[in-house]
């Protein structure tokens, strides 16, 4: 496989991430000022049901056409034709379901009365279906940049769609409308730049073929909705509206801030892994760079969060938040691992074709996951959150036994490769530490924190340069980075020639 490709799709993909999350914080700000955290809370359950339908009106099609090889172009054209129509007929059928048993099902998910919202939400279930397999296209092709002219259009409306509709309405509806006009202008945008385009075609034995492939990645899908819903289940019907808005909204802005290096890396790990499925050696030397990389961005931005988690929830969510600023540098920490050592993992399955895996590594943690939230939520938030934070690094375990036992990929070889971070993060932890505790008249001080953050940076940095690889990947990154801006320069002056 062309590694050029492989760099070309990273580019694209990280700019179109770069984008979305510096235009998500501003919008998550904006909102977490201007709504209070019961309409987070309430956004929250329904967005519970709509991933939940959404699992099987895309069936595992996505996957089986980033990964299946076809025969030739008419396959593959059958295949997604076949792929796009049976998305969207089953989306309109599971939206009709959910509309005759609304109300039902928001009283199961803690929002009794709020049958009419759900149904409204929900439209958003027939606009991801109807854009998802040209999504899937481009991602077989790792035609990133194109999907960052998709993922652009869509990015803008939270600025200019739900932040005015939250200062008029003042409640769940802004989040909700906005939502749906996002799913909206991303299916339209999709259409619009997509070479392919539906037509009238169908086949019963294409259906069955791509079933029988994508049925474990459906089984697979449904788990990782336990793992992630689950607590949400639990605290919307054991803790009222506010406590399951910070907690949602905690994890959520977390997400977004980790979901920068993620985004960007695992659709393009995916689908180059894919590729290389049937080559064990370029595989695993792929599956450990990607890795190192991302351990080098990860670990020391969670234990940044961790150390300076009341200055992250004011600055990004205000003083009303205070309350879960815990749970945000906690959940941080522990992220940071887990995106490093359990995250990847669950890509290594799906591009070996192996989704039971996934779905085992899953059921494993479920089983341990859902009692603890069950006995923790009776004795209060703080234990809830710091349950649930530690609970999730046994899927870090469990992915280091499969890996090592399964797949064949050393996790002494993982944890070598990210030791490095893991110690520069240490020290600058340390660093952190004595900075803010050494001076509490100081200590919250915005200036003064930021200006320890920097110093913190510095030592990161330090450290990391001790490491020879590690030295020579920063050397490399700086030397890029005076070429390109000389370049920039070059181009300027020949500009102002003109």
């Amino acid at each position: 496989m062309d590694s050029r490709q492989i760099v070309r799709a990273t580019k694209w993909s990280a700019v179109t991430e770069v984008a979305a999350k510096l235009v998500a914080p501003v919008a998550s700000i904006i909102l977490a000022r201007v709504l209070t955290p019961e309409a987070f809370g309430v956004v929250a359950t329904l967005t519970m049901i709509i991933t939940f339908a959404e699992i099987f009106t895309d069936a595992g099609f996505q996957k089986y056409l980033v990964q299946h090889e076809f025969a030739d172009e008419t396959d593959r054209e059958q295949s997604t034709t076949v792929a796009f129509w049976s998305n969207l007929v089953m989306s309109l059928v599971i939206w009709g379901v959910i509309a005759i048993f609304a109300e039902p099902l928001a009283a199961l998910v803690g929002n009794p009365g709020m049958g009419l919202v759900l149904i409204i939400a929900c439209v958003s279930i027939p606009l991801t279906a109807f854009s998802s397999i040209q999504t899937a296209l481009f991602k077989r092709d790792l035609d990133f940049r194109t999907l960052f002219k998709a993922r652009l259009a869509a990015i803008l409306v939270p600025l200019l769609v739900t932040v005015p509709l939250a200062f008029w309405l003042r409640s769940y509806w802004a989040l909700v409308i906005g939502t749906i006009v996002q799913n909206a202008v991303s299916a339209a945008t999709l259409t619009a730049l997509s070479k392919w385009k539906p037509r009238l075609f169908y086949s019963w034995a294409k259906l069955r073929e791509m079933l029988s492939f994508s049925v474990w990645s459906m089984v697979e899908a449904v788990s990782i909705w336990l793992t992630s819903y689950v607590d949400i289940f639990i605290v919307g019907r054991a803790l009222d509206q506010y406590f399951l808005g910070l907690y949602k909204t905690s994890i959520s802005i977390v997400t977004q801030i980790f979901g920068l290096v993620i985004a960007t890396t695992t659709p393009v790990l995916f689908s180059a892994l894919s590729k290389l499925q049937s080559d064990e050696e370029g595989f695993r030397a792929l599956f450990f760079k990607f890795q190192k990389y991302v351990a080098l961005l990860v670990i020391p931005l969670g234990v940044g969060m961790f150390f300076y988690s009341d200055l992250v929830t004011r600055l990004l969510l205000g003083e009303q938040w205070l309350e879960t600023a815990g749970f945000i540098g906690l959940w941080a920490l522990t992220g940071a691992f887990v995106i490093v050592l359990s995250h990847y993992s669950s890509e290594v399955y799906r591009a070996k074709g192996r989704p039971k895996l996934s779905v085992l590594a899953q059921v494993l943690h479920i089983v341990v996951l859902w009692p603890a939230v069950l006995i923790a939520v009776r004795y209060g938030y703080e234990t809830l959150y710091i349950t649930r934070s530690l609970v999730r690094l046994e899927m870090i375990l469990v992915n280091l036994v499969i890996m090592y036992v399964v797949v064949k990929i050393s996790p002494w070889q993982m944890l070598r490769g990210i030791a490095p971070a893991c110690v520069g993060a240490a020290v600058m932890g340390a660093a952190a530490w004595c900075l803010l505790r050494g001076l509490p008249a100081l200590s919250e001080n915005i200036f003064y924190q930021c200006g320890t953050i920097a110093a913190c940076m510095a030592v990161y940095i330090g450290v990391i340069c001790v490491f020879p690889e590690e030295r020579k990947l920063l050397l490399s990154f700086r030397a890029k980075s005076r070429s390109l801006s000389y370049r920039g320069l070059q181009a300027e002056r020949i500009l102002n020639k003109k």
